[in-house]
């Protein structure tokens, strides 16, 4: 690929890799915890909520060791190494151009891309398996956003760097407003972002299949005042995505979900905080091409 790179073509392949890892988080919903799902859980700890004292707890799994707020975190801490990991070997496969001509993605870049995405699906219907499916999809995945990244960064340098830092800001920052109970998940807040997360998904898959025919959503990808306005919109709903994933998982946690939640959960967690992350570059990058 030579020639000028243009910025355009950056925004639409972050957006396709977003739009294909995320719908809503289904990795985390309301219909994981179900009893039919774990065979389990006690319906009635569940619906008293998240974290909430004195409130009977239900059956553990069968081997005595149950989900735990503690298990997940260690499980994700895991998980990111993997991605990072997997990420600086993804990085170093981009073979950088010289002036005005565009890096070379490595060939796999779409079959690593469909194989995530592949990943994902097995494990959001088979949780039981995701001791296994986890790591592999933090591995697939990471060699994805690497490569993606090292483009990026090309075009942009230290932008990569940005998004890192803005990206466990934001965990940060949702997480103390999660566990000091300033933002409380309720039905309908619940609701709100799903819906919003919903229509942003529209929106992009309304982009891909007009991209089939040579066309496009006007605007969403260009940097002017619409385009980053629409891009700090999806990176707000994003950060509120961590919410529901925070509330999920310290609801299973309370629920007494078997321990390969803990898994199940650091895997939700992944799929979130890697769509903030892209939707955070192609924000900064509409903001330096101004």
């Amino acid at each position: 690929m030579s020639g000028t790179w243009p910025a355009r073509g950056c925004h639409r392949v972050a957006g396709t890799i977003a739009r294909m890892m995320r719908t809503s988080n289904p990795a985390l919903n309301d219909k994981v915890f179900r009893p039919e799902r774990t065979a389990v859980i006690d319906p009635a700890a569940l619906a008293g909520g998240a974290l909430g004292a004195g409130r009977g707890r239900a059956q553990v799994g069968r081997d005595g060791a149950g989900m735990t707020l503690g298990g997940v975190v260690e499980k994700s801490a895991f998980l990111l190494l993997l991605l990072v990991a997997a990420g600086a070997f993804g990085w170093s496969q981009v073979e950088q151009g010289g002036v005005g001509v565009a890096p070379r993605v490595p060939g796999w870049l779409l079959v690593a891309l469909l194989g995530g995405l592949g990943i994902a699906i097995l494990t959001i219907f088979k949780p039981k398996l995701s001791p296994y499916t986890s790591p592999v999809y933090a591995l697939v995945q990471g060699l994805v956003v690497g490569a993606i990244s090292a483009v990026y960064n090309a075009r942009y340098e230290g932008i990569v760097l940005q998004a890192i830092g803005l990206t466990v800001g934001v965990f940060a920052v949702m997480l103390a407003l999660f566990a000091l109970r300033i933002i409380k998940v309720t039905d309908k807040l619940r609701s709100g972002i799903m819906a919003a997360t919903g229509a942003v998904m529209l929106v992009y898959i309304a982009s891909f299949v007009l991209g089939l025919f040579g066309a496009d959503v006007p605007f969403i990808h260009e940097s002017n005042l619409f385009g980053i306005g629409f891009s700090l919109a999806v990176v707000a709903i994003a950060s509120m995505n961590l919410l529901l994933d925070f509330d999920l998982i310290a609801r299973g946690a309370e629920a007494g979900a078997p321990k390969y939640m803990e898994w199940y959960g650091a895997f939700g967690l992944l799929v979130t905080l890697v769509w903030l992350y892209l939707e955070l570059l192609r924000l900064l990058s509409k903001l330096r091409s101004r």
